[in-house]
């Protein structure tokens, strides 16, 4: 975990000096610290999370840390282990399910401006993240798990400019989930390059209202074949076991 001294909390008053409100807030602030620190891929799934480690590396007492870690207990990001925390990495079932439900969310954003005319894409929106990726494919970024963040935005983007945030929400959440293992994914220049040139076509496709072709194309991107997808997935969990 990259926190340590440097990332402790900031304007916060020592432990001992704290009220009930200002342990709240620091509860607040550590949780939300901290779960940015887990979907961001900053915490190893074998890295292990203990209250008086957290409380050093945030600078803070036992009691907001605990409280934090038992809200991220809830949200399923970080389970008991037999010397504290560690963060959860789906199974390979759980993966296969969360992949299939992330096919169906993207598909649906195109899927609905093909059966519902006046559905439009914010093309303004479109046409800004394109510029980003023109830019991405002049200059390519060396191979890094953190390409998995552009990767996210960009479906987010695609996703969002079809008019139904909900359904964007939902693909939020779901790539949250397997981020963990989807950020091994971009660890090879090949997929970087093949990434950037596949979102381009299909930003360009729904741009042109090409919509049925630009579905097959987002089709084929996401994984046509979940088995491809889940044979992914597992190579990306073996890097990430070897890399712990």
């Amino acid at each position: 975990m990259r926190t340590g001294r440097t990332g402790a909390l900031s304007g916060v008053e020592t432990p001992g000096e704290t009220d009930a409100s200002d342990t709240r807030s620091l509860r607040e602030v550590v949780y939300h610290r901290l779960r940015d620190e887990i979907l961001n891929g900053r915490i190893s799934p074998r890295e292990r999370l203990t209250e008086p480690k957290l409380g050093k590396a945030f600078d803070v007492s036992r009691t907001p840390v605990r409280e934090a870690l038992s809200r991220l207990l809830s949200d399923g990001l970080v389970e008991r282990t037999d010397f504290g925390y560690a963060v959860v990495v789906p199974s390979l079932e759980d993966l296969r399910n969360l992949y299939e439900l992330r096919i169906t969310l993207e598909l649906r954003g195109i899927a609905r401006a093909i059966e519902n005319p006046e559905v439009r894409h914010d093309e303004a929106a479109l046409r800004d993240e394109l510029d980003r990726w023109y830019a991405l494919r002049a200059t390519p970024p060396e191979p890094d798990p953190s390409f998995v963040l552009l990767d996210e935005r960009y479906h987010q983007v695609l996703s969002r400019s079809s008019g139904n945030a909900q359904l964007t929400d939902a693909l939020v959440t779901v790539n949250q989930k397997i981020r963990a293992v989807r950020m091994h994914d971009f660890v090879e220049t090949d997929r970087i390059a093949t990434t950037i040139d596949e979102h381009i076509e299909i930003v360009e496709l729904v741009l042109d209202r090409r919509l049925p072709e630009a579905l097959t194309a987002l089709h084929k991107h996401v994984g046509e074949s979940l088995e491809v997808v889940m044979e992914r997935a597992t190579a990306a969990m073996t890097r990430m076991a070897l890399a712990g």
